[in-house]
C-alpha cells in the first residue's frame, strides 16, 4: 500500500493527504482487450478466467473529477456482463466514448478497470470541483452524466451522454483508486462500515427510482408489489422500500433456503418459484404458469399485484405481464436471463397494463435513497465480503446466482468493520438490523 492510501485509511486530514504524492500506477481489477474472444462458443463463460488483478496507470485528472481512495466496492451484475464480454465487449463502449476526444480519450485503453459502486476518501479534486474537498468520506453513484447537457437538468438519466460508470467508462471502483466526476458523489452514511456503504447506491438507487420516484411505478400505500429475486441485490432493497412505503411485498425466491431471508427483508408473502414450477428459463406455457402464480398471490393477499418489480428478463417477463392486475405496471431495469422477451400482448393492451423502462437513478433519487440509509430507514444488504484479490471468485458467485443481497469487495481497507464515524447512530439503528444478511444461507 502506498503512503497516500495508507494515510487515507488512517483518517488523515485533507492537508496531509494533499501533501502526499498521487502514485503513477495503482492496483486494479481489469479486463484486457486481447481477451474479448476468449469465450466464443463457450457454454460456460467463467468470469474467473477474464478478470485480472494488477497495476494500471493513473490517469490525468479532468477539472470536474476527483480521485477516490477506494475503501470498498461491491459486486453488480454489470461486472459479470463486462467479464463475459457479453452482449458486447465493453471495450466498444470505451472506443465510442474516446472518439469524443478531449478528456474522454483517456478512457479508450486496452485495459478496462471495472466496478460501479464505491465508498472511500477523496484524495484529489479537479480545478473545477466546488462542493467536495480532499479528505471527504463519500459514496459514488454509478450514473456518469454530462451536466452541461440540457436534458440532464430535467433528469440525469435522459442525457444523451449518460453512461454507467465502470461499465461504459474506465477507471471504475474495483481498485485501490477510482476516478469519478464530482456530480457522482454523495456523503457516506457515517454509521456504516466501508463495505456496507459501498453496497447501497447502485442497487438501492435503482430500486428507489423503479418503485418510489415519479419516473417509476409511483408506489402508494396498500399497493401489492411482486418482487422477482427478492433476496438479490435489487430485490433486497425493493422489499425494504415496499415495506417502508406501506405496500404489500410479495417476494419470489429461488428455493426454500431463501424464504426466511426474504421475510426478514420485509416481504409480507414469500413464494418459491421452483415449488410453483416456474423454474424453467422459458416457461412452455406462460398462461399456465401465470395462472399458478396469480392463484398463489390471490390466496395470500386476496388480489392481483399492482406493480411487478422486474429485472430477470426473458425467464419471467411474460409471467409478469400476465400476472399484474388490470391497469397495473411492470417496471423493468434489466434482463439477467436474456434481453429478448416474449409475452402475450393481449394481456397488455386489453387490460390497459403498462410497461415502464427504468435505468439506474439520477443524483436526486440517489440522494433520497442515501438519506433513508443515513436515517437508518433502509439497511445495507451485505452478505459476504471478499478482498480485492478474490474479486473473480465474488463475480463468479453472482454469475452463478449463489449469493443473497450484495457481495462487497474491499479495496484499500484491510478488513471489514472499518469506517464507522458515528457509533452512536449505529447503536440506535441496531446491529441486528444492519447485519440482517450476515451468514445468510445461499
Amino acid at each position: 500500500m502506498d503512503d497516500l492510501a495508507e494515510a487515507a485509511l488512517d483518517g488523515a486530514d485533507g492537508d496531509t493527504l494533499a501533501a502526499l504524492p498521487l502514485p503513477d500506477r495503482y492496483t486494479a481489477v481489469h479486463l484486457r482487450a486481447e481477451d474479448v474472444d476468449m469465450f466464443r462458443g463457450d457454454a460456460d463463460p467463467d468470469v474467473r478466467r477474464s478478470l485480472h488483478l494488477g497495476d494500471v496507470r493513473m490517469p490525468d485528472l479532468a477539472p470536474d473529477e476527483v480521485v477516490i481512495a477506494v475503501m470498498s466496492s461491491a459486486m453488480n451484475y454489470n461486472t459479470v456482463w463486462s467479464a463475459m464480454f457479453s452482449p458486447v465487449p465493453t471495450f466498444a463502449f470505451l472506443r465510442q466514448f474516446g472518439r469524443q476526444g478531449g478528456w474522454a480519450a483517456r478512457h479508450d485503453q486496452a485495459q478496462h478497470v471495472i466496478g460501479s459502486d464505491a465508498a472511500g476518501v477523496v484524495v484529489r479534486v479537479g480545478a473545477g470541483v466546488r462542493r467536495w474537498s480532499i479528505g471527504d468520506h463519500v459514496v459514488v453513484s454509478g450514473a456518469y452524466i454530462d451536466d452541461e447537457d440540457p436534458a440532464t437538468h430535467g433528469d440525469g438519466m435522459l442525457g444523451q451522454d449518460q453512461r454507467a460508470w465502470g461499465f461504459e467508462t474506465n477507471f471504475g471502483a474495483l481498485a485501490h483508486y477510482a476516478v469519478a466526476r464530482a456530480n457522482q458523489l454523495l456523503p457516506k452514511p457515517p454509521h456504516l462500515t466501508w463495505e456496507e456503504a459501498a453496497a447501497v447506491l447502485l442497487c438501492g438507487g435503482t430500486s428507489y427510482r423503479m418503485l418510489v420516484s415519479d419516473r417509476g411505478a409511483r408506489m402508494k400505500q396498500g399497493d401489492v408489489v411482486l418482487i422477482w429475486g427478492a433476496t438479490g441485490g435489487l430485490g433486497a432493497y425493493a422489499a425494504q422500500l415496499v415495506r417502508n412505503g406501506g405496500g404489500i411485498a410479495v417476494g419470489i425466491v429461488g428455493g426454500p433456503e431463501k424464504v426466511d431471508v426474504a421475510r426478514r427483508l420485509g416481504c409480507d408473502v414469500v413464494l418459491d418459484r421452483i415449488a410453483l414450477g416456474l423454474s424453467a428459463a422459458d416457461p412452455a406455457d406462460v398462461q399456465d404458469g401465470g395462472r399458478r402464480l396469480g392463484q398463489a398471490i390471490r390466496a395470500a393477499v386476496g388480489e392481483d399485484p399492482h406493480i411487478v418489480f422486474e429485472h430477470v428478463g426473458r425467464a419471467t417477463f411474460g409471467l409478469s405481464v400476465f400476472a399484474v392486475r388490470r391497469g397495473g405496471v411492470v417496471v423493468t431495469c434489466g434482463s439477467s436471463t436474456g434481453y429478448v422477451h416474449q409475452f402475450d400482448n393481449r394481456y397488455l393492451w386489453m387490460k390497459l397494463k403498462r410497461i415502464i423502462g427504468s435505468h439506474g437513478a439520477n443524483l436526486q433519487e440517489m440522494a433520497e435513497l442515501n438519506r433513508l440509509v443515513t436515517l437508518g430507514r433502509v439497511q445495507p444488504v451485505v452478505s459476504e465480503v471478499y478482498p480485492l484479490a478474490e474479486t473473480a471468485e465474488a463475480a463468479r458467485r453472482v454469475q452463478t446466482n449463489r449469493h443473497v443481497g450484495k457481495i462487497a469487495v474491499l479495496g484499500i481497507a484491510p478488513g471489514p468493520g472499518l469506517g464507522i464515524t458515528d457509533p452512536d447512530l449505529r447503536a440506535r439503528v441496531g446491529e441486528d438490523r444492519l447485519n440482517i444478511l450476515k451468514a445468510a444461507p445461499v
